[in-house]
């Protein structure tokens, strides 16, 4: 239990064992996962490491694993699970598997290159068939206009230069009589296609007949190529000089010429090779695919395997540079933090380890001594591991001090809940946490960050929802509605004649009216047997009470969760045996605490035990205010009999502590180093070097001095701190109160303007109103008061818990335990 409530306690240990044992003592070591190595070669840069070769061969076979993953999800290949944990391999197996990586990267790189090249001629196939297929009218149309030909008109030329045209039908020609027909036909983007028409205009004026349309792309083709739309085109020109010239101009506009026969038969033998080709590509494709996916489903079998086996060689290899090796090159000596009480786990671990490898040497542990910190080390489980958590982002605790975590899983929901005190919202959040408990494994597939932070949050959400649950009991507050559960302690009967002062009349003359306790039968004497009474519900002077009654709550929970913060920092004094610090500062802290807030708390709960008059019963806080002070004139109301002399105590106790905080620790310890100082200056007198003596102590006095200032503005800053903190803390504790009346207002609105409103329709289409408002009321409910109101909640608890209560006894300035462990490095892959 002590583990528990405090960090574990680690001891440095030199390890001694042979080389070739090495790899198998470490990967033990790696699956027990409570052991640190400590880097003893902290000079050496990373590329001078000695396995800094097998590290980067590691690496080159992530990145092909990186590689292969990202070739499966891309053809939809499920990655086979991990069944069983997975021996790391020897030094010896790291080389075939290294081939085997190799192999399969170049085999999948040489399939994906054939793959690509095919599909494109495939794509160039297709293009030609279309060329093929969509030209054969251009070739009649451009033969007679070539044979019977007029000057363009203005009208054809404006058409030919507008960038606007993207489709024409129109030719462009400026010849006469019969002429010799040459061509060029190809495919280009349709995004291009304006440009590469105006480029032709300006260049060769019309002396060309140009015809283009779209290509028709069929489900095949969008497959192949994508979502890629293209022109085909066909240029019929005069003359061979100008024909390369447009080449040149096709090759500009990265247009993809093809060679078209001149006579339709020749075309048509051409368009028959063509659809023969591409049968024959579709076919050696299908069989490409089939191929490259049978290689990616045999190597899915086994890639989470290799992964893992990857990451913890390169883990292993990544430790053993942290060792150092003897000069015989046999032995290797390491360092290593690990816990007190599992001395006896690694011991077995590295024997286990040194006779899988077949050492006849059993490794040595040697437990060292050492002034050096060793790191923090908290164990945790699936339960607490969040509320550890949060405490670690605060801050890693100092090495042995007390951990807040285990008192942190009961208040931080509490307070948490205090603010969100809604039974029904406590219920909902419940289910949910529940259902994400039930549901984690299957959750942890999405890989979101989202999912990741709810995931590792799930128990503190399922513990914030069961108190919401309980504080939303003690408020009778359930969706802004009561419950009546007990009966009431309230009856209104006994106020109506001839017993009370009401009579029929009354209820129709005031809009208000209220309940007199004196009278009897009205109140019956014993409170409601649990939370509130739900007589407050329909009151009008509800929120005022509830106002009063959260109020002083929130003042009691808050200096009781101060107060207990102070006492948790005895229990730091007594075990580090700072005795001083204990009567130095924690005595006067608790003095100074009790004497002015705990006499508050004193007052609200005297208050509420006796029996007053609303008229004549004085206020907390104006109590308060005139302590400090010492206002004590004859119109005051007190409490109590020797109210005014108590007060007049406590206060100047409070006053006292201060000058205690702020200058006796100081004092003592400047005394204790002019003790020191003295005797050693006395002892060195006696010695030869005199003056050597003499200069030194000077430094040494004047480095004294320093220090001693240094002392004295710190403990000045400290007190100073815990004075005005104790006050802005209980302030900030107010949070509590008006974040639990902001919830209980906007449930109480959502009621009223949204449901109530649904359910006080009677005409036809009142139940379909009702279902639309219903939505509205549960979507409302979950996005503003559980989404936002919750993450509001969550946020100011986990300040009054890192601000409020964590800074009066932790200081959170160590280092955490960061062991080598398999199962965390499979969580990351993951």
């Amino acid at each position: 239990m002590s583990s528990l409530f405090r960090s574990e306690e680690m001891c440095l240990v030199q390890l001694f064992f042979q080389t070739e044992s090495a790899h198998n003592c470490i990967s033990e070591l790696g699956h027990l996962g409570l052991v640190q190595f400590k880097d003893l070669n902290p000079g050496v840069a990373a590329f001078q490491r000695r396995f800094v070769k097998e590290v980067k061969k590691c690496e080159e076979m992530e990145r092909i694993l990186r590689y292969l993953e990202k070739e499966m999800v891309k053809s939809n290949i499920v990655i086979a699970a991990t069944k069983e944990k997975e021996m790391v391999p020897c030094a010896r197996d790291v080389l075939e598997l290294e081939s085997t990586f190799e192999k399969l990267e170049q085999e999948l790189r040489e399939i994906n290159r054939n793959h690509a090249a095919l599909r494109q001629n495939l794509i160039e196939l297709m293009d030609i068939d279309s060329l093929l297929r969509m030209t054969e009218d251009f070739f009649e149309e451009a033969e007679s206009l070539l044979t019977y030909s007029e000057p363009p008109s203005e009208d054809s030329v404006s058409m030919t230069v507008s960038s606007h045209i993207t489709s024409r039908r129109n030719s462009n020609s400026s010849t006469s009589g019969a002429l010799h027909l040459s061509f060029i036909a190809g495919v280009i983007k349709q995004e291009r296609f304006p440009a590469f028409e105006k480029v032709l205009w300006r260049l060769f004026h019309g002396n060309f007949v140009l015809r283009h349309t779209e290509m028709q792309a069929t489900e095949e083709l969008q497959a192949v190529r994508g979502a890629v739309k293209k022109d085909v085109f066909i240029i019929f020109v005069q003359g061979d000089h100008v024909r390369e010239k447009i080449r040149k101009v096709c090759e500009g506009f990265r247009a993809s010429l093809y060679s078209c026969p001149k006579t339709l038969y020749e075309r048509k033998q051409m368009s028959n090779s063509v659809m023969t080709q591409m049968e024959d590509l579709r076919m050696i494709l299908r069989r490409t695919e089939e191929y490259r996916a049978g290689v990616l489903t045999r190597a899915a079998e086994h890639v989470q395997e290799w992964g893992s086996k990857v990451k913890k060689m390169k883990a292993i290899y990544y430790t053993l540079n942290l060792c150092n090796i003897d000069i015989t090159q046999k032995l290797i000596v390491a360092e290593i933090w690990c816990p007190v009480s599992d001395l006896t786990l690694v011991q077995s671990a590295l024997i286990k380890g040194s006779e899988q490898s077949g050492s006849s040497v059993t490794p040595v542990l040697n437990r060292i001594q050492t002034q050096q910190t060793p790191p923090t080390f908290n164990r945790t489980n699936t339960f607490t591991e969040g509320f550890q958590a949060i405490i670690d982002a605060y801050g890693v605790g100092t090495y042995l001090e007390i951990n807040p975590a285990p008192y942190t899983i009961v208040t931080f929901p509490f307070l948490f809940a205090v603010m969100f005190g809604d039974c029904g919202h406590g219920l909902v959040m419940t289910l949910f946490a529940v259902w994400v408990i039930s549901q984690a494994e299957s959750l942890r597939k999405w890989k979101n960050e989202l999912t990741d932070v709810v995931i590792g949050g799930r128990y503190i959400i399922l513990l914030m929802g069961m108190f919401s649950i309980y504080t939303g009991l003690i408020y009778n507050d359930c969706f802004s509605k009561s419950f009546n559960i007990f009966g009431s302690s309230w009856c209104v009967r006994p106020m109506f004649h001839a017993h009370g002062p009401w009579q029929n009349e009354t209820l129709h003359e005031y809009h208000h009216l209220q309940l007199n306790p004196f009278v009897p039968g009205v109140y019956s004497g014993d409170p409601y047997v649990f939370g509130i009474d739900p007589v407050w519900n329909i009151a009008s002077n509800k929120l005022s009470f509830l106002n009063s009654f959260k109020m002083k709550m929130s003042v009691i929970l808050g200096v009781s969760h101060m107060l207990f913060g102070v006492a948790l920092s005895l229990v730091n004094f007594v075990h580090f045996r700072k005795f001083q610090d204990i009567f130095l500062q924690f005595v006067p802290q608790l003095i100074f605490m009790l004497s002015l807030f705990g006499y508050l708390i004193f007052l609200i709960l005297y208050k509420w035990c006796i029996t007053l008059r609303s008229e004549t019963a004085p206020s907390i806080l104006l109590l308060f205010i005139n302590m400090m002070l010492f206002d004590y004139q004859s119109e005051h109301v007190l409490l109590y009999r020797g109210q005014k002399g108590v007060q007049i105590f406590l206060v100047l106790t409070a006053v006292l502590m201060v000058p205690v905080l702020l200058l006796v620790k100081p004092f003592l310890i400047y005394r204790t180093r002019m003790k020191t100082r003295h005797q050693v200056f006395r002892n060195n007198l006696n010695d030869q070097h005199g003056t050597d003596t003499r200069s030194s102590y000077s430094q040494h006095q004047k480095d004294e001095m320093v220090s001693m200032g240094d002392i004295f503005v710190y403990q000045a800053i400290h007190t100073i701190e815990f004075c005005l903190g104790c006050i802005s803390n209980t302030t900030s504790y107010l949070r509590l109160w008006a974040l639990s009346l902001a919830h209980a207002e906007l449930s109480e609105v959502l009621w009223r303007m949204v449901l109530q409103v649904g359910l006080k329709i009677s005409s036809g289409m009142g139940s379909l109103m009702l279902v639309v408002l219903f939505a509205a009321f549960a979507v409302l409910t979950v996005t503003v008061l559980l989404i936002m109101e919750g993450l509001s909640a969550f946020l100011h608890a986990l300040r009054l818990h890192w601000v409020e209560f964590q800074n009066k006894f932790y200081e959170g300035s160590g280092y955490k335990f960061t062991p080598l462990s398999f199962d965390s490095l499979l969580k990351t892959q993951q």
